[in-house]
């Protein structure tokens, strides 16, 4: 028998996954109620979408450079580069319209 060769796949063709960014912080009361839907977001789509954390009052300069005016916010990422926002109270309905697009296949 032959050996089985997987045809090469070039990065271009693979489907890169989002990153949502949940910039909180740990004093604000609307970030500690939104972190039970982002929680949820994490444990539902983590296949289909990377979620990460980024505390404002740690790392106030990246903050600043994603354009965050108002915390809590949701940034969604491609490719290094923020595509979509929502800053302020979210819901969950809010959070899911955000992140759909942006879903990669599942």
């Amino acid at each position: 028998m032959g050996e089985y060769h997987a045809p090469a796949v070039s990065t271009s063709q693979r489907r890169r996954i989002a990153t949502l960014v949940f910039v909180r912080s740990r004093p604000s009361g609307v970030s500690r109620k939104m972190e039970s839907l982002v929680a949820w977001v994490k444990v539902t789509q983590k296949k289909r979408l990377r979620v990460v954390d980024l505390d404002a009052d740690r790392s106030p300069e990246l903050a600043r450079h994603l354009g965050v005016r108002e915390v809590p916010s949701l940034l969604v990422l491609e490719e290094g580069r923020v595509v979509d926002r929502l800053e302020g109270r979210a819901t969950g309905r809010q959070i899911d319209d955000l992140i759909r697009p942006y879903l990669a296949p599942g």
